[in-house]
């Protein structure tokens, strides 16, 4: 049978749901788990979090918008990932984490062999959370690390947090994809990653709408653009106060670098990300997804594959 996903989005969780999730997730049928703002008791959280332990296809696991809502729900989802050894994105946005919550995940983080993408944006942190986070992005040589973060919306992070994390990204070897957006970042710390995204070598898109810059910001990034090669290619700077003439030349200049890439080497192959403060899950190769919006729709479960419905089960 081939790997599926299953997505529900708000919906009270009932225990047949549950006992569902938990047989696909021992039974190595699920792909995809994205359980985003639903609601269950902390006993059925727990049976799924001993179900995900095992679990050896589960590549993406979604539990935005408050699923891992107090300290025993976040030591239950360490001890499952701490065992887990297949999930490669993770997405916890709008969870109230805080910076205790994520000192009791950042053990299973750090060790664990395949996570690549993790989401932890509007989730209370602070500066002692960077420098956890910042453990995640090992330097070139020392051990594989993130490829994509996401710290949306956390204001509690301070200019000396942000410095560190750009100190972290500038040696990193491995991080493509950075979600700074809205957070009160300024042009100072905006010119800190100025000198990061210089250094880097791999890092391609980074989102810094909403983070309260100006022209002054946005002439370092511009310079730095013109004058250093980067693997950049994506610099979003929406919702700034930065002139559209600026905003444009950078555009501008990143397109040509990607154009000149696509020349000398041909377009490489295209990879689905999920980004912004509050991403919609999907599973790349997968021929439908859902999001359910509609109450009636509680549960889907579609194939990677041709997209054949293996279950559905609906209240009309």
């Amino acid at each position: 049978m081939l790997p599926s996903s299953i997505q529900i989005s708000g919906e009270p969780l009932s225990g047949a749901e549950v006992r569902d999730i938990c047989r696909g997730l021992r039974d190595n049928a699920v792909r995809l788990l994205s359980l985003r703002g639903c609601r269950l008791c902390d006993r059925d959280f727990g049976r799924i979090c001993r179900a995900l332990a095992g679990a050896t296809s589960l590549a993406q696991l979604n539990l935005n918008l408050g699923v891992v809502s107090s300290p025993s729900r976040i030591k239950q989802l360490a001890e499952a990932l701490r065992t887990n050894r297949s999930i490669q994105s993770l997405f916890l946005h709008g969870s109230p984490l805080t910076d205790a919550g994520l000192a009791l995940l950042n053990p299973a983080l750090a060790l664990h062999p395949a996570l690549v993408a993790l989401d932890l944006g509007d989730c209370m942190l602070g500066d002692e959370a960077i420098n956890l986070i910042c453990g995640l992005l090992p330097p070139d040589g020392a051990k594989s690390g993130l490829k994509e973060l996401t710290l949306s919306a956390n204001p509690g992070i301070t200019p000396k947090g942000w410095s560190r994390l750009a100190i972290a990204v500038a040696h990193s070897s491995q991080v493509r994809v950075l979600n700074l957006d809205y957070n009160p970042l300024g042009d100072h710390v905006a010119a800190m990653l100025a000198v990061a995204v210089a250094s880097s070598r791999t890092l391609e898109v980074l989102d810094l709408e909403g983070t309260g810059l100006t022209n002054q910001s946005a002439q370092t990034l511009l310079d730095m653009v013109e004058n250093y090669p980067t693997a950049l290619r994506s610099l979003v700077l929406a919702e700034n106060s930065i002139s559209p003439e600026l905003q444009q030349q950078i555009c501008d200049l990143l397109s040509e670098g990607e154009e000149e890439e696509e020349v000398a080497g041909g377009a490489g192959d295209t990879q689905e990300r999920e980004r912004g403060r509050e991403p919609a899950a999907h599973q790349r190769g997968s021929s439908s997804w859902i999001c359910p919006s509609d109450p009636s729709s509680q549960m889907v479960l579609m194939t990677s594959g041709l997209g054949d419905s293996l279950l559905a089960e609906t209240e009309m």
